[in-house]
């Protein structure tokens, strides 16, 4: 069949030209790619790419055997770079590359579309023609609500995801879920463990299934691995009915550098820099992104705009943040060119991440934009009118590592390294924080959260016990990676499901109930998260008894009768008569304790109620005798 090629329909306005150019652009994936369309009554597909320094461009697929030779594309005469052309009768699921003839060297490659909808399954690199239109939507009550459900003053609790090994069908060659398959088993499961969010990691298409999707060729398809586009909406729409928030782990600090991806795309270094001192990645041996082309940073706003207006995607989390800020990271001296300052930070990166997180916050000012920043670079989440990068939150590593840190040591030594624990309070409200417990922390050799806990396996239990329930009271939203909440021995494998069958033992089975009960506290109870980002959620009551191990504190909501104290005691052994300052006299109940037996725990409680003294300790006028069980965790509250 011949397919005949046409130059005189065209998608773009004179507007298009001048955005892109300028860089402002944030909806280029309804300009470039792949579109179908109809000219003079005949369908087909309008193919445009962004490749300046080409000298010849064709469009290659099944439709015209991958023959360079047969649909050339013309370079439009407005200064874009842009080739395009329309060819007859191309049909949806075809798929397609772009032969490129450099106008530099001469090379030629064979490029896989930047902006197409969808792709092959890898390992398989060709784009195909879709079309991304006609889902039907059944989300608008999840929509309506969605500001309220991302507030800063609403309980955020995310269960992070690898998609390709949440569930596996072990009967079925071991196969990962599809998007259909993984959607409602997914939402049951957060719905009964009461998440609020759930965190994807990347599924942009990527062609190594080893880089757990940070390697990305396609920054506007969904992976084909689990399935269609559409499918990909219907798991959102799913969690979305189910009252779940989707936030999508996204990556645009560096891409694969594989020779059908982005890489030298027309013959140079058009989205990354010539220079490897500013264009390649040391330690994940990627591509970095030009920031400081205007044309790249309209190509990356573009992406996250894509994604919250086509799938209804509620959050974007930022991955390597500081990997972007900062010009010489995982560097060594000589390896890097200093900004036009002399410092190390890249202005470039700098603008883009301004430019980006007022660009979504204007168009979605109900979603959630959030980083994965590592360093002490001031604001991160803080408004860009204020000098901020615009964040609405900041992944606290600090706490993360310092936390990890303190609870690897046995009890005995713990008191040496009390700072550890105190010290993220200093900071805690600088930014507006998500508490991480990710997938980086129980891979690569470093064990998972149970094996980093000490002692025998009854205490290493209870230390995983004390660790959930000490970061559900910390100030700050939360995060934890699947496995983490039933406890899974084994480091995280992304070719293999979570150890499910653990949860036929009892101790396992504990963990789930202490996570399950926590997030139901911390959605419950609005001292435990209304001011997670504000200083006035959170009293000191003692944070000085560090021979005991213990910290005891308030969590504060807009009413006294709201406020939880909590009493972390990280030593192994029981405190009988450990006195605390109370904020008022009455009666106290404990509505939680991490040794609880229906947590497989160790049966240390206190009686209900309990009936303050009027007996001043810690500079307050009233106080409480309690049991303090050996690495637990306590919540108490003020009968009213």
């Amino acid at each position: 069949m011949k397919r005949s090629i046409h130059y005189d329909i065209s998608v773009w306005e004179e507007m298009d030209t001048y955005l892109f150019k300028e860089g402002t652009h944030t909806r280029l994936y309804e300009k470039l790619g792949s579109r179908l369309m109809q000219r003079a009554g005949v369908s087909g597909v309008y193919f445009a790419v962004w490749a300046p320094n080409a000298n010849y461009v064709s469009v290659i697929g099944d439709f015209n055997d991958y023959d360079a030779s047969v649909h050339p594309l013309r370079l439009r005469d407005d200064g874009t770079g842009v080739w395009e052309g329309f060819v007859e009768q191309v049909e949806i699921g075809m798929t397609y590359k772009y032969h490129i003839v450099s106008g530099v060297d001469g090379s030629v490659g064979e490029k896989t579309d930047p902006y197409a909808f969808y792709c092959e399954v890898p390992p398989k690199t060709a784009s195909r023609v879709w079309s991304i239109e006609g889902y039907e939507w059944k989300d608008d009550v999840w929509m309506d609500l969605r500001k309220d459900r991302n507030s800063h003053t609403s309980p955020v609790n995310i269960y992070e995801v690898h998609l390709g090994s949440w569930r596996r069908k072990v009967e079925e060659n071991n196969r990962p879920l599809t998007y259909l398959e993984a959607a409602q088993e997914l939402a049951d499961y957060l719905k009964m463990m009461s998440y609020t969010h759930v965190e994807l990691m990347p599924l942009t298409e990527y062609p190594f299934e080893g880089s757990w999707g940070y390697q990305v060729t396609g920054y506007f398809a969904p992976t084909s691995r689990y399935g269609t586009p559409q499918e990909f909406m219907q798991f959102v729409d799913t969690m979305h009915r189910n009252g779940i928030g989707v936030i999508m782990d996204w990556v645009p600090s560096h891409f694969v550098t594989d020779g059908h991806g982005l890489i030298r795309f027309d013959g140079t270094a058009l989205y990354e820099h010539e220079d490897p001192r500013q264009g390649f990645h040391p330690e994940w041996s990627s591509a970095i992104f030009n920031y400081g082309r205007n044309e790249v940073r309209a190509f990356l706003i573009s992406s996250a705009m894509y994604w919250c207006e086509k799938y209804h995607i509620d959050g974007i989390r930022v991955d390597a943040v500081a990997s972007m800020l900062y010009l010489d990271y995982a560097r060594n001296e000589g390896e890097w060119i200093p900004n036009k300052y002399g410092g190390n930070e890249n202005l470039d990166a700098i603008i883009f991440l301004k430019q980006l997180n007022e660009s979504l916050y204007g168009a979605y000012e109900d979603i959630m934009m959030i980083a994965e920043e590592s360093t002490a670079f001031p604001m991160v989440s803080r408004p860009v009118y204020l000098g901020g990068l615009g964040f609405g939150y900041k992944w606290n590593m600090g706490w993360m590592h310092d936390t990890l840190k303190y609870f690897k040591l046995e009890p005995i030594f713990r008191q040496y390294h009390h700072h550890q624990l105190t010290f993220s309070f200093i900071y805690m409200y600088d930014e507006n924080y998500i508490l991480p417990l990710s997938h980086d922390e129980v891979v690569h050799m470093k064990g998972s959260l149970i094996n980093k806990m000490p002692g025998d396996e009854n205490q290493k239990f209870a230390n995983l016990r004390a660790l959930f329930s000490y970061m559900t009271a910390h100030p700050g939203k939360k995060l934890l990676f699947m496995g983490g909440e039933i406890a899974q021995w084994r480091e995280w494998n992304y070719e293999e499901s979570i150890d499910w069958h653990l949860l036929e033992k009892s101790r396992h089975k504990g963990i789930q109930r202490l996570v399950r009960k926590l997030n139901e506290l911390y959605i419950h109870e609005p001292a435990l998260h209304r001011y997670d980002c504000e200083p006035k959620g959170f009293e000191w009551i003692d944070e000085l008894d560090y021979q005991s191990n213990v910290l005891v504190f308030m969590r504060k909501s807009d009413h006294e009768e709201d406020t939880i104290i909590v009493v972390c005691h990280f030593s192994d052994t029981v405190r009988e008569g450990y006195r605390i300052g109370l904020p008022e006299e009455g009666v106290y109940e404990e509505i939680f304790n991490s040794q609880y037996e229906e947590f497989d725990g160790w049966k240390v409680t206190n009686p209900h109620p309990i009936e303050s003294e009027n007996v001043e300790h810690h500079g307050r006028s009233n106080s409480l005798r309690l049991t303090l069980p050996p690495l637990g965790v306590l919540f108490l509250k003020r009968r009213i």
